[in-house]
């Protein structure tokens, strides 16, 4: 295994001579079928239609759009002239629309007509009520300078904006010849994409990955699942996350393997693809597992054919890992850790590893990267055991965050350490463990409490299908435990029932004293849980039952 200096453009241009005729994406539940040869076409056309409009290198092209057809083709079209795709999150609504296509300098923004509860035509056009009067590449507004262009990711037309037809037939207009002397002028360490923070605490901030970063990053994980050209990927993880953009699409484009897209998570979809497709692999955080194990159609389906997979984005309770082995038949499903600002794979469990280690760790360090578990208040290496900050260093960290050196340097210190917030220890045989958030610890009258250990205790009882521990203000003791559960439909469980499962098991300080049965928990559009949000809903609640926080 060696670092590859290759492009987004050269690695699809690899495979689109090497094989032409396999079939690299898929839309199952359409029947929309792309080969490697016909995709790369496509790319090619959509890069010239961009160079039609304006956009050249180093120019930022937003694409705020679910996992459509043409998501991937604006990634590769921009990345093949030297622009860079900004991925926006596509739950965001007006003001943090507004914030991102201002604080990342858009100068294409890219759009769909929405999700089921807002219209992005609607937002935009709010957001720049000049689009309705104004000539396509004429457009101009004030309060956002940089912005030129507006296109919809589809057939139909819009006033002010071009469409995925216009954009291809504009293509038609630029010769071959530019499109390659402008594709010679790529380098691999020029960034490519930017994704911005979740935001689950301040203002996102944008991420600048390089090609170097996530190329690469997506290479080592698929060599932790032995991937290889035969494989297939469920893909039903959002593209505008790290996990989608990284894990799952570089993954498969470094190994030639098939992408199996779903627009828009649902479990039944999901279900239905890996059947059709006989998908070899599946990605998911814990919520998508659970509500796929959990589908009342779930036996109609053989997905025998699964074989790896991995499960992020959020800690993965040991529980569910085992079903996912027994039930959907992965039997080498794997963890990754890290954060959008390290490409985002810092550590990775493999298929090698024995399948405790695979359940209760995320793993070794990837290839290439340094990992150190360092101590918060010396800045000095921990000792095997001895629980410290994640942090790592190599290729995958990124470039800075955009406009943002202060930001930058906060995270990123002197020595090119990047520092995650997150703490872990690293055991005697090399394997790191995530043992919470340096923010999420819950100090009670000066014990701490780490939300992961509690977490993984309650999992084990009947009835809970999942669980999120965070810390309630009190007055007494600074903070105490609070435990959010969803119950699986047909379970019956009372808060004394959960105190009675702790009592005798866990210390005392630790039991839950506020317990709260939930539907649902606050998530980013990725799916991480948003646990700050945890404790304002905690006090919410309390406050509806009278109850008074003491």
């Amino acid at each position: 295994m060696q670092l590859t200096e290759r492009t987004l453009g050269q690695w699809l241009e690899h495979w689109a001579e090497k094989t032409p005729d396999k079939e690299y994406i898929v839309y199952s539940d359409r029947d929309l079928r792309f080969t490697w040869r016909q995709f790369n076409e496509r790319v090619d056309n959509m890069a010239k239609g961009l160079l039609a409009i304006g956009v050249k290198k180093g120019s930022h092209v937003g694409i705020w759009a679910t996992n459509v057809p043409d998501w991937l083709t604006f990634l590769y079209a921009g990345a093949k002239i030297g622009a860079v795709l900004v991925t926006i999150n596509t739950n965001y609504k007006q003001s943090e629309l507004e914030y991102i296509v201002d604080n990342a300098d858009l100068d294409t923004l890219c759009i769909t007509e929405g999700v089921f509860d807002g219209s992005y035509i609607d937002m935009v056009y709010e957001m720049a009520p000049e689009l309705k009067t104004t000539q396509r590449g004429y457009f101009k507004t004030p309060r956002f300078p940089k912005l030129r262009n507006v296109v919809f990711i589809g057939q139909e037309k819009f006033r002010g904006m071009y469409n995925t037809a216009e954009l291809l037939l504009l293509g038609k207009n630029i010769a071959d010849e530019e499109l390659c002397m402008i594709k010679k002028t790529v380098n691999c360490h020029d960034v490519v994409n930017m994704q911005y923070t979740s935001g689950t605490t301040g203002f996102p901030k944008g991420v600048m990955l390089t090609h170097y970063n996530i190329a690469n990053n997506g290479f080592f994980t698929g060599e932790g699942m032995n991937f290889t050209e035969d494989d297939k990927l469920c893909i039903c993880v959002p593209l505008f996350h790290c996990f989608g953009i990284t894990l799952a699409t570089m993954n498969s484009l470094t190994h030639g393997s098939t992408q199996v897209m779903v627009e828009r998570f649902d479990p039944l979809v999901v279900l239905a693809s890996v059947h059709k497709e006989r998908c070899t692999a599946l990605y998911g955080v814990p919520t998508m597992f659970i509500a796929e194990l959990n589908h009342p159609m779930f036996d109609l389906f053989d997905v025998s054919s699964l074989r790896t997979g991995i499960m992020a984005g959020s800690l993965c309770p040991i529980e569910l890992m085992r079903k996912v082995t027994d039930k959907l038949h992965i039997t080498h499903i794997t963890s990754v850790y890290g954060l959008t600002e390290s490409s985002p794979g810092m550590t990775h469990s493999t298929i090698d590893d024995s399948f405790e280690a695979r359940c209760t760790t995320v793993g070794k360090e990837y290839p290439f990267t340094e990992v150190r578990v360092i101590n918060p208040e010396t800045g000095e290496e921990c000792a095997v055991g001895e629980q410290g900050e994640m942090c790592c260093r190599g290729y995958l960290v990124m470039k800075g965050y955009y406009k943002n050196p202060e930001a930058t340097a906060e995270v990123i210190d002197k020595d090119g350490w990047l520092h995650s917030g997150d703490l872990g220890i690293k055991d005697e045989e090399g394997y790191y463990r995530i043992t919470g958030r340096i923010k999420d610890m819950i100090i009670r009258g000066g014990e701490n409490i780490y939300p992961r250990e509690i977490e993984e205790f309650l999992y084990h009882l009947e009835g809970i299908k999942d669980i999120q521990v965070a810390g309630i203000p009190s007055k007494k003791y600074g903070e105490e435990v609070g435990a959010f559960i969803i119950l699986h439909e047909d379970a019956q469980l009372l808060p004394e029932d959960i105190k009675e499962f702790c009592r005798g098991k866990i210390a005392r300080h630790k039991i839950p004293k506020y317990i709260f049965f939930v539907q649902e928990f606050p998530l980013t559009g990725s799916g991480k849980i948003q646990k700050f949000k945890l404790k304002d809903l905690g006090q919410k609640l309390l406050q509806e039952q009278g109850i008074e926080v003491i």
